[in-house]
């Protein structure tokens, strides 16, 4: 076990080096990098002063040893556009990130695996075949489309909820103002993600209610709700708990859409924000972050896989 977690340690860390590189040479030699921001009607003094100041009149690779060095010691650099440092910004926004996509997923878990095992109870009926219907139809839709919809529905017409932000303008902070405000951007993620657990919670139920010891479960007369929720549902878990790491990216992807439709102010809006004004350093800021979390969050799910199943041996 200790040998597998310090291997994939070791990987995680080969994957964020290797998506330094990606972000850093992609950002810094791509039409529109870092010399774009440069305003050319400035002198020439404030254009070399800026040139200095980047690092741009050093080669490509001694400024990404650089950039990399000041990244281990947790220094991203200033934002351009206003000048603050990029891990303020991101201490900043990422925890309004997190409390939209961490209520998303114990919402969409919540919501997903009863009815993904509902519909494996039901496998080749009509409420199967309607759940299995309106996830796919889920899936197919956009979220910004959705949101704009339910911004239109219980904001304009209905007046029942806000339409963005995360607290109401010019009010202290109070949990119950939090929440209302979350009922839409927290709707919007869930159908992005519902769908995804509902159908492999689904598939995977399905697999196991095929095993002979469920098989002579039902056979012994006992109950429904006690074979698929306590025996079938507890060997499921270990593929379920699998998705959690799939969710994670396409979680964190719908935050950079559903943020800007709603006005959340998150890393998501940042990040739009940030590549709009050109703010390069920033951007690398956001897309390193974003790596990280993907990578832990893969390998802790790959652990938890151990933990949750002892027969599962990793080489």
């Amino acid at each position: 076990m200790s040998r597998f977690i310090m291997l994939r340690i070791i990987q995680g860390l080969l994957t964020l080096v290797l998506v330094s590189v990606l972000t850093f040479f992609l950002i810094n030699l791509a039409p529109g990098g870092p010399r774009a921001v440069m305003n050319f009607e400035s002198s020439a003094e404030q254009r070399e002063a800026l040139t200095k100041q980047l690092g741009l009149d050093k080669p490509v690779i001694q400024r990404y040893l650089v950039w990399l060095g000041d990244v281990v010691q947790g220094d991203l650099g200033k934002s351009l556009d206003s000048q603050q440092p990029v891990a303020a910004l991101l201490k900043e926004r990422f925890p309004n990130t997190v409390i939209l996509a961490l209520s998303t997923l114990i919402f969409t878990l919540l919501i997903g695996i009863p009815v993904g095992v509902y519909a494996a109870m039901k496998r080749g009926r009509w409420m199967d075949r309607l759940v299995t219907f309106i996830s796919t139809f889920g899936m197919a839709i956009p979220e910004f489309w959705l949101g704009i919809l339910l911004i239109i529905i219980f904001s304009v017409i209905y007046q029942v909820l806000p339409a963005s932000g995360m607290i109401t303008s010019g009010s202290d902070f109070a949990w119950g103002d939090l929440l209302k405000h979350m009922i839409l951007p927290v709707l919007t993620l869930s159908i992005l993600i519902l769908p995804n657990i509902i159908r492999f919670t689904r598939s995977a139920m399905v697999d196991v209610i095929e095993l002979d010891y469920i098989r002579t479960a039902r056979a012994k007369g006992l109950g429904v709700f006690r074979v698929f929720f306590k025996h079938a549902l507890h060997n499921a878990l270990v593929p379920i708990a699998a998705i959690i790491g799939l969710i994670i990216p396409i979680l964190l992807g719908g935050t950079v859409v559903v943020e800007n439709v709603f006005g959340w102010p998150g890393m998501g809006r940042l990040a739009v924000q940030a590549a709009t004004n050109r703010d390069y350093t920033l951007v690398m800021g956001i897309t390193m972050l974003i790596g990280a979390i993907v990578i832990i969050t893969n390998m802790l799910t790959d652990i938890m896989y151990t933990f949750l199943d002892p027969r599962i041996r990793y080489e």
